[in-house]
């Protein structure tokens, strides 16, 4: 079946061109003790020739050593206390199609065609999950995993989907949902902020499987009771029932100025 008449696309979607289409690479490199070099240039050397633009969130200055055709621009330092520079980031992107990964050798740029080719098929957001068959972890421990399948179960009462992997930051989504995925400088990890705001306004959401490995820098800091409290929030915060009240207060129009006149 052709992507033109995939039975997910609205009547009134763009076919996408696969010769035209352009796609942008958001990499997130986290403050943390080792150097992030080596994993940076091992990865942008995999970035397969689809991608022609890449953002570096955070990360060491200076030039990135990039194949030909492939565009890095850096954004400087992670600001961790206010969450800014990583949705930055997401705006910066240029490209038709935008893919979230991070830049510490956990997430594979190998895969990112399989994300785009769900995207061409008429989805509009498309996640990894360690979970489904072909997926795998690298390091998850048992508290962290019963945390998360409580927080699929609510996430499943609240919005009907059968999601395996919930807070996954491998992502990609059309350009043309930045505005509405809503992303606000609130600290929550930064994953599961795209995945319940695309579940709050309907976007069709597809999972594909992915194969996380293990870091090759940064250590991990893995706070189970406080993330999982921060996504809970936001699972509350962005339940259904609230979208009439806050799609009204994002379209209503600015109060005109009065003329000096």
């Amino acid at each position: 079946m052709s992507s033109d008449s995939h039975p997910l696309r609205r009547s009134t979607d763009r076919a996408p061109d696969s010769g035209t289409r352009t796609v942008s690479l958001v990499l997130t490199v986290r403050p943390g003790e080792g150097d992030p070099r080596p994993a940076l240039d091992l990865l942008l050397d995999q970035v397969p020739s689809s991608v022609g633009d890449v953002v570096l969130v955070g990360g060491p200055p200076g030039e990135r050593r990039a194949r030909k055709g492939l565009t890095v621009r850096g954004l400087g330092s992670w600001d961790s206390s206010r969450g800014d520079i990583p949705h930055a980031g997401l705006l910066a992107a240029t490209g038709d199609l935008v893919v979230l990964m991070n830049a510490d050798g956990s997430m594979s740029p190998h895969e990112i065609p399989h994300y785009l080719h769900y995207l061409e098929s008429g989805y509009d957001f498309v996640k990894g999950s360690r979970f489904i068959a072909g997926g795998d972890f690298a390091d998850y421990p048992l508290s962290r995993r019963l945390g998360h399948r409580a927080l699929l179960r609510v996430a499943h009462r609240m919005y009907g989907q059968h999601l395996t992997d919930l807070w996954y930051g491998f992502c990609a989504f059309r350009r043309s949902f930045v505005d509405l995925l809503d992303l606000r400088e609130d600290g929550v990890e930064l994953g599961a902020e795209l995945v319940t705001h695309a579940l709050h306004y309907g976007l069709r959401v597809a999972e594909v499987p992915s194969r996380e490995r293990p870091r090759l820098h940064e250590p991990v800091h893995l706070r189970t009771i406080r993330d999982g409290t921060r996504i809970l929030g936001t699972l509350l915060d962005e339940r259904p029932h609230n979208a009439l009240s806050r799609l009204a207060h994002r379209r209503r129009p600015r109060a005109a100025r009065p003329s000096s006149g």
